[in-house]
């Protein structure tokens, strides 16, 4: 699991482990290819492509294997995704996004389906859950790039909308049309940041019991597991218990 201070229990994210390493990657590069063939492969010119490429260097994505994305996007020979977003009810009544890119909808839309079904929970329509979340930007910095009254100013600086502080990390939050400048005029003060994307960030989490969050944990790992999945994201809290079972 991954994110950061207050989004550990928000944002599923596969481990890092060297095993899992692949599959990152290729879901990193579709993002890149897709981004490319948006718009101009110069990520000078292109804002996504530019936050793809952030991403992936975040995660230490070698330079040759993002070279290799943008000119498949160039060459034309990359397949033709759509990029769709399904919603739904996991266990315990929790909301879930899924963001899928896939070059085939019915095989994609039929797996996602089955796992929602197979764990208890159930897909719904398009909007059913976004509205208890907030679409925007995340670059985070850790704590030793300064103090919070530091970083609050530099968001102020830099167009952000708020940072937030817990002692461990800086999280800048900007909207979708501003992520790509700020997350490049802090990049220019602080560095590369630790990670930086547009997510889908709950108003409120949902505390959930044990059993249904062993259950929750299963489907997000099969979801974020399946080849066309990009992200999974939720407005669930894992009780202090099952977090320790979890990591240990």
């Amino acid at each position: 699991m991954a994110g950061h201070s207050q989004f550990k229990n928000i944002m599923f994210r596969k481990g890092r482990q060297d095993k899992e390493r692949s599959k990152l990657f290729s879901k990193l590069a579709r993002e890149i290819t897709v981004a490319a063939k948006s718009g101009m492969p110069d990520p000078a010119h292109n804002a996504r492509l530019r936050t793809a490429i952030a991403a992936a260097k975040a995660e230490s994505m070698p330079k040759d294997n993002i070279e290799r994305a943008i000119k498949k996007a160039v060459g034309g020979d990359a397949e033709n995704y759509d990029e769709i977003r399904y919603e739904g009810r996991g266990p315990g009544g929790v909301a879930i996004i899924v963001e899928a890119m896939t070059d085939n909808r019915n095989r994609t839309s039929a797996d996602v389906r089955s796992t929602f079904a197979k764990y208890g929970g159930a897909m719904g329509e398009t909007g059913s859950v976004t509205f208890l979340f907030d679409h925007v930007g995340v670059i985070t910095y850790p704590a030793a790039k300064g103090s919070e009254d530091q970083m609050l100013e530099m968001a102020l600086e830099t167009g952000a909308d708020e940072c937030i502080s817990d002692g461990e990390v800086h999280e800048f939050i900007t909207s979708p049309e501003g992520f790509a400048t700020v997350r490049e005029a802090l990049e220019a003060k602080l560095g590369a940041p630790g990670s930086a994307a547009i997510t889908w960030r709950p108003q409120t989490t949902v505390p959930v019991s044990d059993e249904a969050g062993e259950s929750l944990v299963k489907m997000i790992e099969i979801l974020d597991d399946h080849d066309d999945i990009q992200n999974v994201y939720g407005n669930y809290e894992l009780s202090n218990a099952l977090m320790a079972k979890l990591s240990g």
